[in-house]
Formats: structure tokens, sequence, C-alpha cells
């Protein structure tokens, strides 16, 4: 079975989405994003792939699984499923699947994922689309990484830290 891994950037109000956009741009954490899913499966729902900008559809050097409820939904270079259960029964033999989002497909990912890597934001940032809740008893941190950079959406400095936790046996 594939390891799977829960990746997001979460603000401290778990905030990760505003207006069918994310409310911030940071490059340090799209490299972050890139580095990471580089080569693997990743899983989002059709909300999340039309919210990628258009010279990133579909993700470059990734296999894009998106899940949808409309059966009439199959963009260029990806694979529709319409079923989280077809998904993952797809995706058994691959080495590691990464869950890109957005929430509800978070909320499916995080009652099976093997490991969570989140870009934590250390501000409040205003959104309508929010992260699911953690129970971090179940989680281990096995390393962080503070880092600051600056939000292309308002030149503001923001504080970091890239996340990895694993789930405790």
């Amino acid at each position: 079975m594939a390891e799977i891994i829960v990746i997001a950037a979460v603000a401290q109000n778990n905030a990760i989405g505003k207006d069918g956009d994310i409310p911030w741009r940071l490059s340090e954490d799209f490299q972050h994003f890139q580095k990471k899913t580089m080569g693997h499966p990743c899983v989002m729902g059709d909300k999340t792939y039309e919210s990628l900008p258009d010279n990133a559809k579909p993700l470059p050097g990734r296999e894009n699984i998106v899940l949808t409820f409309d059966k009439s939904y199959n963009p260029p270079g990806t694979k529709i499923f319409f079923s989280w259960d077809d998904a993952m029964e797809y995706l058994k033999g691959k080495e590691k699947v990464y869950i890109c989002g957005g929430a509800s497909i978070y909320r499916l990912g995080l009652k099976v994922a093997d490991t969570l890597e989140l870009t934590r934001i250390h501000k409040d940032i205003d959104g309508d689309t929010f992260f699911p809740e953690i129970n971090f008893d179940e989680w281990e941190l096995v390393k962080k990484e503070d880092s600051e950079g600056i939000n292309k959406k308002n030149k503001e400095l923001l504080k970091f830290s890239f996340l990895t936790y694993r789930r405790k046996k």
C-alpha cells in the first residue's frame, strides 16, 4: 500500500482558501510543495484543480488525480474519479500519494494518512475555506524547519514552519 501524505499550507486560524484561491503567495511554500510531490500522484478535488494557475494545470511531472461529482468534468492531463474509494484503490501500488485539497478531500485524507506535511503560517489570515481540525494526539512531530518569506499578494513578511508529522502506531 502507498504511503499517503496530506500536504497543505495552513494559517494559524486553519484558513487554507479564500474566494477559490490560496489567500497568500509564498514562493518558498510553492517550491516545497513541488519538491515533495514531484514524481508522485497528487489527489485533489475539482475546485482545487481549477484554482491552480493556468501554467500549472495539470501539475507537471505528477499524475493529477481529480475527484468530482460532475460526470462531464474531464480536463486534459487528469485522471478523474467520482469516488474516494475508487481513487484509493487505483493508487494502491504507488510508493507515495499526496492529498492536496481542498477541505473535503483533506477530511477524507486525514482518516487514512500516514504522514502530514504542513506549512504552518504563524498568522491568522482571512479565509472562507478551512483545514479540518487535527487530533494531534494521533500524530508525532518528526521534523520542523522555521522560515520566513514575502507574501507576494501584499508584500508582507510572513513567518512559517515546514512541519512533518507521522501517525503514531
